[in-house]
């Protein structure tokens, strides 16, 4: 067994392994085996691919031992949300409706390109049905638990990736985020990740929520990791139409140069409101951290997370309308009645929402023309109880669901880069979003690994488990 498996990082493992100090199968045999004491308890897992795992860890150390170069995640061990086509398994995205499906005859564009890279394949993930979902509460598979406080969620829709990488079963997982489903398991589960810009990582071959917003990127419990995975997967895919065709931009080789020269902004108004202390504290001291004294407007904000609502739900509707017609009590009844909601939105509405998303797109680019990265809340709370229904913001009972996204949702609107940092507050992490223009990620990367190199921000051992 590869020893102290969960302490180790992605990089750390890829180099052992290439350096033949550590074999494939040996780290893969340790993840496995810490999947299976840990799973049970956090349910992260729907699905465990071992002799898949088994089978590729032993080719990578094949290449290895015949000379040639096994990739930038050597043997590195990863897990995706069960919304990405595994090859022989059926692509649940969360349901119940899904299990019919026939198993996958391929893996998803992002699989493929990580393990070109090197890395293990050892499972699927637990998450919120069809992606509905900020909590990790799964009607069907059960909640993802946080690794913090088994008690607490996870975060949606991710959960399971959130939550497979806070507890350390794996160094990478990849999740989706569609109005904050990456950002927000990050913030509860103490970890890092990445949404990178709308059309930057293919989508092919995953199940989609709603097209004009979905993202798909990276997990991870160091920025170097999230970078490197984030590396690996880069390039145009014909499969995706969304996917850019612009030239690969490598930002690992770019972490190492700081913020010297960034314009660095918190974002005010909407965004410093409906925030527990906690929340508050996060972004204080990451923009302490960094000398970040200039507070920016971002116009709008409330008005771009309803035409946000407007647009995911009737997306949303559309995609399902056969199975809301055919098998409406194989749905989480709080997921299908969100759908069912969209379904009769009118369709000025929908018009109106979109043409302000065009406007909204073109004010919040203007910012970016005297700022670099915008500073905001992830979440405006740290994790809520399982099965905790309200929570208390700014003196106001808001129902728990539908308002853990107050600050991811006017982002994902329109398709910004950010990184999700974990500041490790007690009793329990809370994230802070690093903001960026379009195609950017470099920037946001290198802004957060400047906090984790200061010690503002890591990924905390899971205290939980």
């Amino acid at each position: 067994m590869a020893s102290g498996f969960d302490r180790l990082t992605a990089a750390e493992i890829a180099t052992a392994v290439a350096g033949h100090r550590m074999s494939a199968e040996a780290v893969t045999e340790a993840a496995l085996a810490r999947i299976a004491r840990y799973n049970p308890v956090l349910n992260a897992f729907t699905d465990v691919t071992a002799d898949r795992a088994r089978a590729r860890a032993r080719a990578v150390d094949a290449a290895i031992a015949e000379g040639k170069q096994p990739g930038a995640l050597a043997g590195v061990p990863f897990a995706v949300k069960n919304l990405f086509d595994v090859k022989g398994l059926s692509t649940r995205a969360g349901s119940k409706i899904n299990r019919d499906r026939r198993p996958s005859a391929r893996d998803a564009t992002l699989i493929e390109r990580l393990e070109a890279a090197g890395a293990v394949l050892v499972g699927a993930l637990n998450m919120g049905e069809y992606a509905y979902d900020f909590t990790g509460e799964n009607a069907h598979d059960g909640p993802s638990r946080n690794p913090h406080d088994t008690t607490r969620v996870s975060g949606g829709s991710s959960g399971g990736s959130g939550s497979a990488v806070g507890g350390r079963l794996v160094p990478i997982a990849l999740g989706s985020d569609t109005n904050g489903s990456i950002r927000v398991p990050s913030s509860f589960c103490g970890i890092f990740g990445l949404k990178p810009t709308y059309g930057r990582l293919s989508r092919a071959r995953s199940f989609p929520f709603v097209m004009s917003l979905d993202h798909l990127g990276p997990f991870a419990r160091s920025v170097a990791d999230l970078a490197i995975a984030y590396d690996a997967m880069q390039g145009p895919d014909a499969a995706d139409a969304a996917c850019t065709t612009r030239p690969v931009e490598a930002v690992t080789p770019q972490l190492a140069r700081g913020v010297e020269g960034l314009r660095i902004a918190v974002a005010g108004g909407y965004f410093q409101k409906n925030l527990v202390p906690e929340a508050i504290e996060a972004v204080a001291l990451v923009a302490r951290a960094l000398g970040a004294t200039q507070t920016v407007e971002i116009p709008e904000a409330a008005r771009a997370r309803a035409a946000a609502f407007v647009i995911t739900t009737t997306e949303g509707a559309s995609l399902h309308l056969d199975r809301l017609r055919n098998r409406p009590h194989d749905f989480d009844p709080a997921v299908r009645d969100r759908l069912l909601s969209g379904a009769m939105i009118p369709a000025p509405l929908v018009d109106r929402a979109q043409k302000f998303r065009r406007w909204y797109r073109a004010r919040v680019l203007e910012l970016f023309k005297s700022v670099d990265v915008i500073l905001a809340p992830a979440t405006p709370c740290s994790a809520p109880k399982i099965g905790q229904a309200t929570f208390t913001l700014d003196g106001v009972e808001m129902p728990v669901r539908p308002n853990i996204g107050l600050h991811t949702q006017p982002i994902s609107f329109i398709g910004l880069p950010v990184v999700a940092v974990p500041v490790p507050l007690e009793p329990m992490p809370i994230g802070v979003q690093i903001i960026a223009a379009p195609w950017r990620e470099d920037i946001a990367l290198r802004v957060a690994c400047a906090l984790e190199q200061m010690d503002v921000v890591s990924a905390p051992p899971p205290r939980g488990i």
